[in-house]
């Protein structure tokens, strides 16, 4: 594909030849020469000078600085470089497409209700009285309990299960091994000691266009229900605990775990390993970076880190005295020594 075409079909301005052949897409260190790439962090800046790419998506204004050596680099300016890079993506890698067919080896319950257009793989189980939308996907060994009620082009991948009475919208992927409406975690202690196992009957809700990936799980609830907003995504290994909220657009990076009643915002982003308590509130717009543990509510549009989580130029503050910490001990210690001297 001309580098004329890529730029119109990405609605990018371009600098340079529009004749040079595009035929993939890389990353700006891996990239070489017939591929175009992308600049979307300025740290790598740098590599600009170096990369074997022939055309890169980058923001007006940059300048493409190069080694003499290599060949001109062609420019495809744009105001969202890497959202540019997932379309230019879809250019140049098509992902696999599933006919319509039923498995011999699924097993569908009668009173189950599947839409036109559905692929149900290889020993995939449908329960009794599921509702699935059009043109979903169930690849292999997914399993959907009963009552559970599914939208239009559902996405469930290899070993994805929703769970009985839970409801999914439209739009919806379960990447591979995504549990949606587990058990919550809910016990009462008993007069021996031991537990007693609560039920879990509130069921598990994601609204339209949400992303679980693998092996995340999305907890029922003990009374209500747990819900996932429209557009939310969670990461690989997310555990959202029972009777939590997840507001629209919101981001749960990897290893992230909410504690049962916890309420997060809209168009939040909780990064990698972040823990919270149950029953506080994180406001809509605001960001937890990465390890924070979030003991009390956090207000809306905040930046936080550190355990406990605190406003980020507070723990900034906080590390750097810590980091100085040994030197304060040894300035400590020779003035305590110099008081003895003058005391004797």
């Amino acid at each position: 594909m001309k580098l004329s075409e890529v730029a119109q079909k990405l609605g990018c301005r371009l600098e340079g030849s529009p004749d040079i052949e595009i035929g993939a897409v890389a990353g700006i260190e891996q990239a070489e020469t017939g591929q175009i790439t992308f600049l979307a962090n300025r740290r790598y800046f740098p590599l600009l000078k170096t990369t074997r790419a022939s055309a890169v998506l980058v923001e007006e204004g940059i300048a493409l600085t190069r080694d003499p050596s290599l060949p001109p680099l062609a420019a495809l300016r744009t105001a969202n470089p890497y959202l540019a890079f997932a379309h230019a993506i879809e250019l140049f890698y098509q992902p696999p497409r599933y006919a319509p067919a039923i498995h011999p080896t699924a097993v569908i319950a009668k009173t189950a209700r599947i839409g036109e257009g559905a692929h149900v793989g290889p020993y995939c189980f449908v329960d009794e009285d599921v509702e699935i939308g059009r043109n979903a996907v169930l690849h292999s060994s997914v399993t959907i309990y009963r009552g559970a009620k599914i939208g239009d082009d559902f996405f469930a991948h290899a070993h994805a299960i929703v769970r009985e009475f839970c409801r999914v919208g439209h739009r919806v992927i379960l990447q591979n091994g995504a549990i949606i409406g587990g058990d919550g975690f809910g016990f009462a202690k008993q007069k021996d000691g031991g537990w007693y196992k609560m039920q879990q009957p509130g069921p598990a809700v994601l609204e339209d266009d949400v992303e679980v990936q693998a092996n995340a799980c999305v907890d029922r609830a003990t009374v209500g229900e747990t819900r996932i907003g429209r557009g939310a995504k969670l990461d690989d290994l997310v555990l959202v605990g029972h009777a939590s909220r997840v507001g629209a657009n919101t981001l749960l990076c990897g290893q992230v775990g909410l504690a049962g009643s916890t309420r997060i915002g809209k168009n939040c982003i909780l990064a990698g390993q972040v823990g919270t308590a149950g029953h506080l509130t994180v406001g809509d717009g605001s960001v937890l970076t990465a390890q924070s543990g979030v003991p009390n509510d956090v207000p809306p549009q905040s930046l936080y880190s550190g355990y406990p989580a605190v406003e980020n130029r507070e723990w900034l503050k906080t590390v750097a005295a810590l980091n100085r910490l040994p030197d304060l001990q040894r300035r400590v210690r020779e003035l305590e020594s110099e008081i003895e001297r003058l005391k004797s």
